[in-house]
C-alpha cells in the first residue's frame, strides 16, 4: 500500500486531512517538529528546514501533502519557506514520492471577477510576491518532468478545525458564542468566499488518488455565490442562536490594532481581500470529481454545533 506522509501534522487542514486517511486504512506518517503519538500512526519529529530531517521524514513515502503552516510573520516566511520549498521538492524527487501543496491565493493579488486556475500571477503583498516565488519554484519542477505534483488551492477557510486560524472562525462564531457581537473586516456588503475545511479535506485525498490530477493546479471545492460578510453574520448568529449584532473592523481600526498586535500588523497588507470582492471559482474540481461543495448554510450550521 501507499504511504501517505503529511508535512506540517497538527495544523487545521493536516488535522481534517488525518482522519479521512486513517478511515481510508492507509499507511501515514505525520511530521511535525513535535508531532502528537497517535495509534496506527507513525510519528515523525522534523525541522523541515533542514534538508537531511526532510529527507528522512519523506523516505518511503508515496504521496506527501506539503500543509506547513509557518508563524504569521513575513521575515519567519521569508526565512523559512524558500527552504522547506526546496527540501520538500528534493526530497521528492530523490524518493519518487509525489507531492500534493496546499496553496492559497495570495499570489493572485487583488482579482477584478472570479478566481481560477487560469488567473495570472500579480501580487500586491510581501506575503504574496514570496508565495508566488515558491510555488511558481514547484511548478516549474513539475513542467521540467523532475517532479510529479499538483497544487491545491483555497479560498480562505472556516469550520471546527479551525477555530485559532480563521478569520470567521475567531471574529464571528467566538465572538457570538461568547455573547459579544460578532465583527468583520473593512467591508460587511462585499462578497467573501471561503472553503469549508471538511471539503478541502476530502478534496485532498481524492486529489491523491487520481492519477490524471496530478501536474496541475486545482481550485479546492468551495461553494459558489459567496456571501457578504452581513450575510455570513446573520447566517452564524441564527445557529448560534444569538442576536444579529456586528460592527466592521475599519482600515484605520485596523492599522491602529496593529501598531500593538502583531498579527494584525501583519495582516494589514492583505486587507484588499477585504474591503472588494473575494471570489473563489472551483468549477475545474466539481466537474472533474463530480464534486458538490458544501453550501454556506450547511457549513455554517455545522460549525456552529462546535460553539453550542
Amino acid at each position: 500500500m501507499s504511504l501517505h506522509t503529511i508535512l506540517g501534522a497538527g495544523g487545521a487542514i493536516a488535522n481534517e486531512l488525518l482522519p479521512i486517511l486513517m478511515d481510508a486504512k492507509e499507511p501515514i506518517r505525520i511530521v511535525a517538529r513535535h508531532p502528537k503519538q497517535i495509534i496506527g500512526v507513525e510519528s515523525v519529529a522534523a525541522d523541515l528546514s533542514d534538508a537531511d530531517q526532510t529527507m528522512e521524514a519523506v523516505k518511503g513515502s508515496s504521496i506527501v501533502y506539503l500543509l506547513v503552516g509557518l508563524e504569521y510573520d513575513y521575515k519567519v516566511w521569508a526565512q523559512k519557506w524558500p527552504l522547506v520549498m526546496s527540501n520538500t521538492i528534493n526530497a521528492c524527487k530523490a524518493t519518487g514520492a509525489k507531492l500534493i501543496f496546499f496553496d492559497n491565493v495570495y499570489m493572485y493579488g487583488k482579482v477584478n471577477g472570479n478566481m481560477t486556475e487560469e488567473t495570472a500571477f500579480n501580487p500586491c503583498s510581501k506575503k504574496g510576491i514570496l508565495r508566488a516565488a515558491i510555488v511558481t519554484q514547484l511548478l516549474n519542477e513539475i513542467k521540467s518532468g523532475a517532479l510529479t505534483g499538483l497544487v491545491a488551492r483555497s479560498a480562505d477557510f472556516y469550520g471546527t478545525a479551525a477555530t485559532k486560524t480563521s478569520v470567521p472562525n475567531m471574529l464571528v462564531f467566538d465572538n457570538l458564542s461568547k455573547g459579544k457581537r460578532a465583527q468583520w473586516l473593512a467591508d460587511a456588503q462585499v462578497p467573501h468566499s471561503y472553503t469549508y475545511i471538511p471539503d478541502a479535506g476530502k478534496a485532498l485525498y481524492l486529489l491523491a488518488k487520481d492519477e490524471t490530477a496530478f501536474n496541475q493546479t486545482w481550485h479546492l471545492p468551495t461553494h459558489a455565490n459567496p456571501l457578504t460578510g452581513e450575510a455570513f453574520i446573520a447566517l452564524a448568529a441564527a445557529a448560534l442562536h444569538q442576536p444579529n449584532k456586528f460592527s466592521v473592523l475599519s482600515k484605520f481600526m485596523i492599522r491602529l490594532a496593529g501598531l500593538f498586535i502583531k498579527p494584525i500588523k501583519e495582516s494589514y497588507e492583505m486587507i484588499y481581500q477585504s474591503d472588494s470582492s473575494y471570489v473563489f471559482d472551483s468549477t475545474k474540481f466539481e466537474k472533474h470529481f463530480g464534486f458538490t461543495p458544501t453550501s454556506y448554510e450547511e457549513g455554517i450550521k455545522e460549525t456552529a454545533k462546535y460553539y453550542l
